[in-house]
């Protein structure tokens, strides 16, 4: 798959999430074999007053590549300007949030709130076009609600603006993340559109991949809340797109091997005090669904050192099963 001048090594990629793609997470999904990561939405406006947290959501030259920015914001010449910023990174393309739910997002007049503004839509990605040479794409949902399905006219008029590929969460920005995402209306934006289009929503096996591609003619699928815990779905997936073997799914042992790696990256990333805080999720989702997890987990979201997570952790992966490690 090619967008503007890159190369994207297959059709698996991982969504930007809030809270979730930080470097560490980044480091896992490339691992998996990724064909393109995400960062986290970031703020434009934060980018500009120099905000130090907000940088440091910026990628590092040794992440690897492909890599895409998100940003949000409402104002054109201030997404303009974010993105000749992010330009100066290491970063391959330039990614527009028009979905995000959240109302703190969408009373700025950012994420999903730019679904009801098609005409500040288009110009804040012509803006973007004009002010990189980088590609850039957008991130969009169905609509507002199911009485405002607006997904086809905007995907029009922000590729007629520039944007050279789509990403299309198939739920509406009322939905938030409830119910079901509607993959119809992906294949419309596909059908739609000149440029490729990537699926979202409601990819939690390898086979609902393959089945997205098949009904929607979509380019691509983009994975989340599915990795959340499981890295490995990225690896399975494009096992079973490429026809090869299916891998097992990963052993108990495993996860809270991967869970012990996750820590190191994110302290060494973020520091221990905040990188522990931040973990306290992640670990609870690498333990959801094993057995006799429930008191480990309420062990980790107390934890409030790496040594005493890794302790707790450790101490459950030596009573797991020889079979299952």
């Amino acid at each position: 798959m090619q967008i503007g001048k890159i190369i994207l090594p297959n059709r698996v990629l991982l969504a930007p999430m809030a809270g979730i793609t930080d470097k560490s997470f980044r480091l896992l999904a490339r691992e998996q074999g990724c064909g393109l990561v995400h960062t986290e939405m970031i703020s434009a406006q934060g980018l500009l007053y120099g905000n130090q947290r907000t940088l440091d959501m910026l990628p590092s030259p040794e992440e690897g590549r492909p890599l895409a920015v998100q940003l949000f914001g409402h104002d054109p010449e201030t997404m303009a300007r974010a993105a000749q910023i992010v330009a100066t990174y290491p970063v391959d393309i330039i990614d527009i949030n028009m979905g995000c739910p959240v109302e703190k997002v969408v009373k700025s007049g950012g994420g999903a709130a730019l679904l009801r503004e098609p005409r500040r839509a288009a110009q804040l990605v012509a803006a973007v076009t004009r002010a990189v040479s980088l590609p850039v794409t957008v991130k969009i949902r169905k609509g507002w609600d199911e009485g405002e399905v607006t997904a086809v006219p905007l995907a029009r008029r922000l590729v007629a603006a520039g944007a050279q590929a789509l990403s299309v969460h198939g739920r509406t920005r009322r939905q938030m993340y409830g119910g079901r995402a509607d993959w119809n209306i992906i294949r419309q934006v596909q059908e739609a559109v000149p440029v490729p289009v990537w699926g979202n929503g409601d990819l939690w096996k390898p086979k609902d991949a393959a089945r997205m591609l098949a009904e929607t003619g979509c380019a691509g699928v983009l994975l989340a809340r599915g990795t959340l815990g499981n890295p490995w779905l990225i690896s399975r997936t494009i096992a079973h797109l490429s026809g090869r073997p299916l891998p097992p799914p990963p052993s108990p042992g495993e996860r809270v091997k991967m869970a012990l790696r996750h820590l190191d990256l994110i302290c060494d990333h973020k520091g221990e005090d905040r990188g522990v805080v931040e973990m306290r999720k992640f670990a609870a989702w690498y333990l959801k669904g094993l057995p006799h997890s429930a008191g480990v987990r309420a062990r980790v979201s107390r934890a409030t050192s790496r040594a005493e997570m890794k302790d707790v952790l450790r101490g459950y992966l030596a009573n797991i099963p020889p079979g299952q490690v």
